[in-house]
C-alpha cells in the first residue's frame, strides 16, 4: 500500500474511532480514576511508583479498544515485513531483556528488530514493540538497551497512547500526526506507525522515571540511560550549523537534550549494577556489518565518524571499525579525508580479517592518487575474497579500463 493510501485508510479507522463520543470520554475517566473538573496528577514517584496488575484486553467499543484493533492488524503487517529482523536468537534476547523488567506483563508484550538506520524505538497500545536496528548499533551494552526498552515499557504501563488518541481525536489531525516525522528512506509505512504514537513531553519524563525504576529492580546500572541520550546528542552535535531538535524522530517529543540527560543522572544516583558489555556485542555481532553498511547508506558522515569513533575506543584494533572509518571518510574526500582514509584502511589490514570491501576501497583511493598498479592489486584482491559481490562485473570491467 503507498503513503497515501496508508493514511487515508489510518484517517478513516481514526473516524471511526473518534464517533465513540464524550460520553465514552468520561467513562475511561472514571475507569482511570480521572474527573473532569481537575487535570489529573500526572507525577510519578520512583521511590512510591509500584507496578500495576496485566491489564485486560479493552472492548472493541472503547476507544482504546478500536486502537489496539488497529495495532493488531499493524502488527499482522509488521511481522510479514520484509524490514523485520528475523533471527531467532535476537528475537529471544529482546524478549528475556523484556521478561526482565516487565515482569508478569511481558506475557503481553512483543518486541521487533526493524531495520532502519535510524535511532528509534515505540510502543503501541497493545504490547507491539519495535526497535530500528539504528538504535540497537548505538547501544555499547545491554544495560543501554535496557534502558530503551524499559522506557517504552514505561508508556504501555501508564496506558499513554489512549490519552494520544484523544489528542488527536480533538485535533482531528490524524493524518498530520501520522506524517510527523515522515517517511524514512523506504520503509515508509513502518516510519509512519512508529511517528504515530509519539508522546508528550510530560508522557516521556514519566516513562523515564518507570524505565529507571525497572532497571534498577532488574539488576541493570540504571546510570547508562543517561549514557543512551549523551551519545546520541553527541553525534547529532557533529554537524555544527544544524539543530538536533530538527534532526532526530527521537527529538520530536522528547524533552529538551540537557534536561533529560540531567534527570537520567538524577534518577539513577546512587545506584549501580550489570552492563553486560560483552554479551551484547555477541548477541549483536552477526548484524553488525550490514547495520554498520547501512549507516554508511545514511549519508551523514560527521555523526557516523562520532558513532564509529565510540566503537572504536572498545574495540582498538577492529577491522571491520577501521573498514567503515575509512570508507566514511573516503566516500566524503573532504579536505585531508583521502590521506586519513588510507591510514584506516591500511591499519584494518594490519589488524588482520579485514573485510573485503577494503580492498576494493584502498582500489578507489589508490586510482585516485594515480597508483595504478597498487589500485589493481587492491581490486583483484576484492574480487579474489568475494567473486559473487554485487559490484563484482563493474569491478572486472574498471580492472580492464586501467592502463597498462
Amino acid at each position: 500500500m503507498n503513503r497515501r493510501g496508508w493514511l487515508q485508510w489510518g484517517c478513516a479507522h481514526c473516524a471511526l474511532l473518534a464517533g465513540v463520543g464524550q460520553a465514552q470520554n468520561r467513562a475511561d475517566d472514571a475507569r482511570f480514576g480521572r474527573t473532569t473538573d481537575s487535570p489529573p496528577d500526572t507525577s510519578v514517584d520512583p521511590a512510591t511508583w509500584r507496578m500495576p496488575a496485566r491489564f485486560p484486553r479493552p472492548d472493541v467499543s472503547t476507544d482504546e479498544g478500536g486502537l489496539w484493533a488497529l495495532m493488531d492488524r499493524e502488527e499482522t503487517r509488521l511481522r510479514r515485513s520484509p524490514f523485520r529482523l528475523r533471527d531467532d536468537t535476537l528475537g529471544s534476547y529482546l524478549g528475556q531483556i523484556c521478561h526482565r523488567l516487565a515482569g508478569e506483563h511481558a506475557a503481553d508484550l512483543r518486541v521487533y528488530a526493524v531495520r532502519t538506520a535510524y535511532f528509534n524505538a515505540s510502543m503501541a497500545p497493545n504490547g507491539m514493540m519495535q526497535v530500528w536496528s539504528g538504535l540497537l548499533l548505538r547501544m555499547d551494552n545491554e544495560a543501554q538497551l535496557a534502558a530503551v526498552i524499559g522506557h517504552e515499557i514505561g508508556h504501555y504501563l501508564q496506558r499513554h497512547s489512549l490519552e494520544r488518541l484523544r489528542d488527536i481525536k480533538q485535533r482531528s489531525a490524524f493524518a498530520a500526526v501520522m506524517g510527523l516525522f515522515g517517511v524514512v528512506g523506504a520503509i515508509g509505512q513502518l516510519a509512519t506507525l512508529a511517528g504515530a504514537f509519539g508522546f508528550s513531553r510530560e508522557h516521556e519524563r514519566q516513562a523515564d522515571v518507570i524505565g529507571t525504576v525497572l532497571m534498577r529492580q532488574a539488576g541493570y546500572d540504571p546510570r547508562e540511560a543517561a549514557r543512551v541520550w549523551g551519545n546520541l546528542l553527541l553525534e547529532l552535535k557533529a554537524n555544527p550549523d544544524t539543530d538536533p531538535t530538527r534532526q532526530s524522530v527521537l527529538f520530536a517529543t522528547h524533552p529538551p537534550s540537557q534536561e533529560r540527560e540531567d534527570q537520567l543522572r538524577q534518577l539513577a544516583a546512587g545506584s549501580s549494577g550489570q552492563t553486560f558489555d560483552a554479551e551484547y556485542r555477541r548477541m549483536l555481532a552477526p548484524h553488525r556489518f550490514d547495520l554498520l553498511n547501512d549507516e554508511l547508506k545514511r549519508a551523514r558522515p560527521a555523526e557516523t565518524l562520532v558513532l564509529l569513533q565510540r566503537m572504536l575506543v572498545a574495540e582498538p584494533a577492529s577491522a571491520q571499525l577501521l573498514y567503515f572509518r575509512g570508507e566514511v571518510r573516503r566516500q566524503r574526500n573532504g579536505d585531508g579525508d583521502r590521506a586519513l582514509a588510507l591510514s584506516d584502511l591500511e591499519a584494518a589490514m594490519a589488524a588482520g580479517r579485514e573485510p573485503a570491501e577494503t580492498h576494493r576501497a584502498l582500489g578507489y583511493l589508490h586510482l585516485a592518487d594515480q597508483r595504478t598498479e597498487a589500485a589493481r592489486q587492491a581490486w583483484q584482491r576484492y574480487l579474489h575474497l568475494l567473486p559473487q559481490a554485487a559490484d563484482a562485473a563493474y569491478i572486472q570491467q574498471a580492472l580492464k579500463e586501467l592502463p597498462t
